[in-house]
């Protein structure tokens, strides 16, 4: 098939057939090229179809990607069409496989990746979607057609310079860790006797990666703030999400997933619990000043939800009620400045550092970012520091307000170790 007639749906396009669908009540379908189809139905629930041919049958084949309307679904799923049209071309009715359960033997790496991801990542790691990402963008339409006996070196090899090549080394080193553990997964059920990525180390993929240590001094931190305020495609909503992210200390998943009956606004304090946290221990943040005023802010634009950042687009009936992280790290890319690097968690970082110049003790401090202690420290002292992390996030607060209205924000405000 012509390449020309692929692809031809659009983000754009495609938010306008969900609309379409919901404004005139009435299920609506554009192609995309190769049998795939995007469908909406009446009610705006929206999904990807596969229509074929085989045994001179019209078949339809519901894909299982997810059917979000931004540039990464619609990847998903033209990798997915792309795989089952190899299986379509091999004579199987993929439909048919689909109903009544595969027989198969995992006879391709594609089928041996995703019996893995089933059984050892999709329900037992915290972000299965970074794992399924890879495995769909840089290793699958590189060797998933490939029998899991017949991988050799080169194979692996193609795999990891491709994603090199692109500059990004830290994917990489992740890609050959799944590869790895997919072919050990397989060794241990003796559909391979040998792990052929056994031999490849860091040096064949990314590189040996250096622990970060990116943090913005306060002249950054004045400068993201102003880049913020005339970026005008960057949203209110994320730019107070930012402030809140920086004044609490908090872990960007931790602010997604955020609702509102976890946040007291009159007493000041946010009680997230302990399911929601790295280290699976409840904390009450205290809430100060101009923190609660962000948070206002933010519940006039969540408009009677109960998420604090809730999903801002239309989406499947599955899809979770609140943002994507990944909203934060594409608003994060609109902000125009002129600052080195950065990423979301390097606020985290930052928020420590500046906490240490403004005197606050190593105690408190940890405990503001909610890390746990180490050593002897970290058995017998169950002190929580409410209120010595209530005076320390005020002093940050402050900082965070000067530093966004141009006051003197060189003056260090350090009543001694606190």
């Amino acid at each position: 098939m012509a390449q020309k007639t692929l692809n031809k749906l659009t983000t754009k396009g495609i938010q306008k057939l969900i609309r379409d669908a919901i404004r005139t009540r009435r299920p609506v379908s554009k192609a995309d090229g190769g049998g795939l189809t995007f469908t909406v139905s009446k009610a705006g629930y929206p999904a990807w179809v596969l229509r074929y041919r085989i045994h001179g049958k019209g078949r339809e084949y519901t894909l299982e990607a997810d059917a979000t309307q931004d540039d990464f679904a619609i990847t998903a799923a033209r990798v997915e069409r792309d795989r089952l049209r190899e299986r379509i071309r091999g004579r199987e009715d993929v439909a048919l496989t689909k109903r009544l359960g595969d027989p198969s033997s995992l006879s391709t790496f594609m089928a041996l990746a995703d019996e893995w991801y089933s059984r050892q990542i999709k329900s037992n790691v915290r972000n299965p979607k970074i794992v399924r990402r890879i495995l769909d963008k840089d290793i699958l339409p590189k060797i998933g057609a490939i029998a899991p006996g017949d991988l050799e070196p080169q194979h692996i090899d193609g795999v990891l310079q491709a994603i090199v090549e692109r500059g990004a080394p830290t994917i990489a080193n992740d890609a050959l860790s799944f590869i790895k553990r997919i072919l050990t997964y397989a060794r241990k059920r003796k559909v391979v006797t040998y792990n052929v990525a056994a031999d490849f180390d860091l040096t064949d993929a990314g590189g040996r990666e250096k622990p970060r240590s990116r943090n913005l001094s306060r002249d950054e931190l004045a400068d993201l703030f102003k880049a913020m305020r005339t970026t005008s495609t960057l949203g209110r909503e994320n730019e107070l999400a930012f402030k809140i992210l920086l004044a609490t200390c908090v872990r960007k998943s931790e602010l997604v997933m955020a609702q509102w009956k976890e946040i007291d606004l009159d007493e000041g304090v946010w009680h997230l619990p302990a399911e929601r946290t790295k280290t699976k221990s409840e904390i009450r943040i205290p809430l100060v000043a101009p923190v609660v005023e962000w948070f206002k802010e933010l519940k006039v634009f969540a408009a009677g939800s109960g998420y604090v950042l809730p999903k801002r687009r239309i989406a499947k009936r599955s899809s979770k009620p609140h943002i994507s992280p990944d909203t934060l790290n594409v608003a994060l890319g609109r902000v125009t400045h002129s600052l080195a690097h950065f990423t979301i968690h390097d606020l985290r970082r930052t928020a420590r550092s500046r906490l240490s110049e403004l005197g606050i003790s190593q105690e408190v401090a940890e405990r503001a970012l909610n890390h746990r202690m180490k050593g002897i420290a970290g058995v017998y002292n169950h002190h929580d520091y409410f209120e010595e992390r209530k005076h320390a996030l005020t002093l940050w607060a402050d900082l965070l307000v000067a530093l966004e209205s141009g006051d003197d924000y060189n003056v260090l405000p350090i009543q001694g170790q606190i």
